[in-house]
């Protein structure tokens, strides 16, 4: 990994040499009344059966969908976040689509505007913070835009969708497996428009063992708000049942208090080894709460979003029982 690789996470960094290994970026729409949500995961998965690929979930059905390219098809930039699969290319500042296939027709383009983008600093270049540096873990996650504005419109299978005037969002994942179990949740639907939320909550192998570990923000009128496991932020509360998640964290200056209902759920392939053979559940039709506090428990920020993100993957009710970092 060069150094320029380490302090821009977003763009690739692997290279198609590897095995064992995948790589994927996830993007978010939502458009202006809710009424259309739709994700996109661009990625590659390089172990027994090398590919590139486009997944697909629309979050009002629940329909999802995976398309394989050959990996001659994934070009990626060494400096910036610009991936070609095929005819379809991907950026910070938008994507344009051109699928037609027998299980998927995806058209059209998208411009991301007034994205917010994570400051790294030098011994924190991600939102994983010092984490970035550990060498050989078997997951590393970063945020690209925590928020951002949409102007355009898909055509998704010959149905028209506008999502000017919504609100996106991008992340990503590399390494060789996803976690065993984890919870991951993302919304920036309040009705206080640039508010965005982002929670992750997982089993970390480490050192032969493993931990729970943690990483958070709240985005809300240009400040973010972190907690994380290498913060010294810790989690107070948390409760598990029926697709009903509570989780309470506390930082030495505020407190984040969370409510979260799955809904409409699909069926996503996530990596083991780098092969996309395992199957998860995702929902953005998921109803989030949050309440943002200062350490006197004044209210910063309180609020209900819909379309909101949320993955309980595994045993997420065994992160319980655990000692979370």
């Amino acid at each position: 990994m060069s150094l320029h690789s380490l302090y821009h996470p977003e763009i690739f960094q692997g290279n198609l040499q590897k095995t064992n290994y995948f790589e994927g970026w996830y993007f978010k729409q939502v458009a202006e009344d809710s009424g259309e949500v739709l994700s996109i995961i661009p990625g590659v998965s390089l172990a027994k059966d090398r590919h590139a690929f486009i997944q697909v979930i629309n979050g009002i059905t629940g329909q999802t969908h995976y398309i394989e390219f050959p990996l001659s098809d994934f070009k990626a930039d060494k400096k910036k976040l610009i991936l070609h699969i095929g005819d379809n290319k991907f950026s910070e500042y938008g994507i344009d689509l051109h699928i037609n296939q027998p299980d998927l027709k995806l058209n059209g383009h998208l411009n991301f505007q007034n994205r917010v983008t994570w400051p790294g600093k030098p011994w924190a270049p991600g939102i994983m913070g010092w984490y970035s540096f550990v060498p050989q873990m078997e997951c590393y996650h970063g945020v690209v835009s925590l928020d951002h504005a949409i102007k355009g419109d898909l055509t998704y299978q010959d149905h028209k969708m506008n999502f000017s005037g919504g609100r996106g969002y991008i992340e990503k994942d590399w390494g060789t497996s996803m976690p065993e179990s984890w919870i991951w949740l993302h919304t920036n639907t309040f009705e206080s428009q640039g508010t965005s939320v982002m929670l992750s909550i997982a089993k970390i192998p480490w050192m032969k063992s493993h931990f729970t570990g943690f990483i958070a923000f709240v985005l809300h009128q240009g400040k973010i708000y972190r907690f994380a496991t290498y913060n010294g932020s810790r989690v107070s509360s948390f409760y598990l049942k029926d697709q009903n998640l509570a989780v309470t964290l506390k930082h030495r200056n505020y407190q984040l208090e969370i409510k979260a209902r799955q809904k409409i759920a699909g069926k996503l392939k996530a990596p083991v080894k780098g092969l996309m053979e395992r199957y998860i559940k995702e929902s953005i039709d998921s109803d989030v709460e949050i309440k943002l506090s200062d350490n006197l428990g004044k209210a910063i920020f309180e609020g209900l979003a819909r379309r909101s993100g949320l993955e309980l993957v595994g045993k997420p009710e065994s992160l319980l029982t655990q000692k979370i970092k």
